[in-house]
């Protein structure tokens, strides 16, 4: 009976993994991967450091959980973006979700995904590694979705779907920093409508 008692110290009786996780999520997107240290993560998930080890790993553990969650959730728009059936219409997919997504009133200002890379000492290389590859893995995909816009004839055969996939996530990238900084979401949508003037229709 001792044993069976200690197997669960340091974890609350109705702990729910998914709940902490989406609490973590905020606790990152707010702070960044430096600025969230574990007493602030366990504060915003209900559990204690034990609890957290047990159930998520270390930090950086929890973080890439973390990451994966916010790409499907938060983030989700920027796959759903791909489906669109023309290249210009992507675009606009894609950024009219981050402007949308770094304004929710129940989440942080900004980007998960941009936010919590800065800054990064040499002790955090691993988490700043991740959130690289996780951007550039995005714009991987967005360049192959152009390439299949060029193949198919809706761009034109001399556009560069890799300059065109480095411009649009710039530009996206750069509304999630503005939204860090106070823009609101009509001032961002206002940028959007910019960046879809230069796109032939």
């Amino acid at each position: 009976m001792q044993g069976m008692g200690n197997a669960t110290i340091g974890r609350p009786r109705g702990f729910d993994a998914d709940e902490a996780l989406e609490r973590a999520m905020h606790v990152f997107w707010e702070h960044g991967y430096e600025g969230a240290c574990l007493t602030a993560l366990t504060d915003a998930m209900g559990i204690n450091k034990t609890s957290l080890y047990a159930a998520f790993g270390n930090k950086e553990q929890l973080f890439l959980k973390v990451l994966d969650r916010y790409a499907d959730g938060p983030a989700g728009y920027a796959q759903r973006a791909l489906e669109e059936p023309t290249a210009r219409a992507v675009v606009e997919a894609l950024l009219r979700g981050a402007a949308e997504t770094t304004t929710r009133p129940d989440s942080p200002a900004g980007c998960l995904g941009v936010q919590a890379a800065l800054p990064a000492s040499d002790g955090n290389r691993c988490a700043h590694e991740a959130l690289v590859e996780w951007r550039n893995t995005a714009a991987v995909r967005l360049e192959e979705r152009f390439r299949r816009a060029v193949d198919e004839g809706d761009l034109p055969a001399d556009a560069d779907p890799h300059e065109l996939a480095t411009y649009v996530s710039t530009v996206a990238q750069g509304i999630a920093v503005q939204a860090a900084n106070g823009l609101d979401r009509d001032a961002l949508q206002r940028i959007v409508d910019t960046t879809l003037r230069q796109w032939a229709p």
